[in-house]
């Protein structure tokens, strides 16, 4: 095992894994680290965490050195200029009649390269542009494609629940989100009551997800032939939450009551299909659209 500490470069990125060596570090500190972009500032905000090198494909850098005041001036400094060259890009994209919405610029540490955050509905020819801005910074250029969640997660902004953005508050990374979610928790499909700022299904559709999937395996799906203890019979709702089924008893056709999951016994369970019947009313495209990346 390695001890390490986590870093990130962004305030809710990614969090890299660097060996501290002899340097006693403390969340919050500033650091100097050698990345695949070049040398960079970062944050400390894990420490004293052990890992498995063998888990990753690539030997765990050591850190440079704890920054300094010096180095916390450039990292300042740096945001400065990523300002103005945010400026100045903007103005090359509308000369070179660019479809491309520019989303965030940024320096290395080192200033040997400068980055550019970008979304667009297709592939841009961008090579002009970066001839453009080459000659103007006079560094390494780095024009980079991002996609919608990428570009909500670096703009922030407000869900519909009236909270800033998950993906800009606390979420290091993107986690897969599906249809499937939203049909096992009985939403409803409609496509902007599901999606996020970014015009993709919610993150928060994940966080219950789990509890959702061992209720469903507790409870018996609708058209379940089920032992209660007022007789038999087969279900025909549940309240997965609740933890209640209701059942049409088979002794009296217009007869049907609700009954705790754990009181009944599965004498033959039925296959599972969605209590959300909006699927066939929904363009389907439309929610292939939202669980894209």
């Amino acid at each position: 095992m390695t001890k390490v500490v986590g870093i990130r470069f962004k305030p809710v990125g990614k969090i890299y894994y660097f060996n501290p060596e002899d340097i006693v570090l403390a969340p919050g500190d500033g650091v100097i680290v050698e990345t695949t972009r070049g040398v960079e500032y970062g944050t400390v905000v894990l420490t004293d965490k052990e890992i498995d090198e063998k888990e990753f494909n690539m030997p765990i850098k050591s850190i440079l050195r704890k920054a300094t005041d010096t180095d916390c001036a450039t990292a300042e400094d740096n945001k400065k200029k990523a300002k103005e060259a945010f400026s100045i890009c903007l103005e090359k994209i509308a000369a070179n009649n660019l479809e491309m919405n520019l989303v965030d610029v940024e320096y290395t540490f080192d200033r040997s390269k400068v980055l550019f955050y970008f979304t667009a509905d297709g592939r841009v020819d961008f090579r002009q542009l970066v001839k453009d801005l080459a000659a103007v910074f006079r560094t390494r250029i780095e024009l980079r494609q991002i996609g919608v969640r990428d570009e909500a997660k670096l703009l922030g902004g407000f869900g519909i629940c009236g909270r800033p953005l998950c993906c800009s508050q606390f979420l290091g990374d993107f986690e897969p989100v599906s249809i499937k979610m939203a049909k096992e928790q009985s939403l409803s499909l409609n496509p902007t009551k599901i999606s996020g700022t970014c015009g993709r299904l919610m993150c928060c559709l994940k966080y219950e997800q789990d509890a959702y999937e061992e209720l469903l395996d507790k409870t018996p799906n609708v058209g379940a032939l089920v032992d209660t203890p007022m007789g038999r019979g087969t279900v025909i709702s549940s309240q997965l939450l609740k933890g209640i089924v209701s059942v049409k008893m088979n002794s009296e056709d217009t007869l049907v009551n609700d009954f705790k999951v754990s009181d009944i016994v599965i004498i033959k369970n039925a296959q599972r299909s969605h209590q959300n019947k909006q699927t066939d009313d929904v363009d389907a495209k439309a929610l292939a659209e939202l669980e894209k990346d």
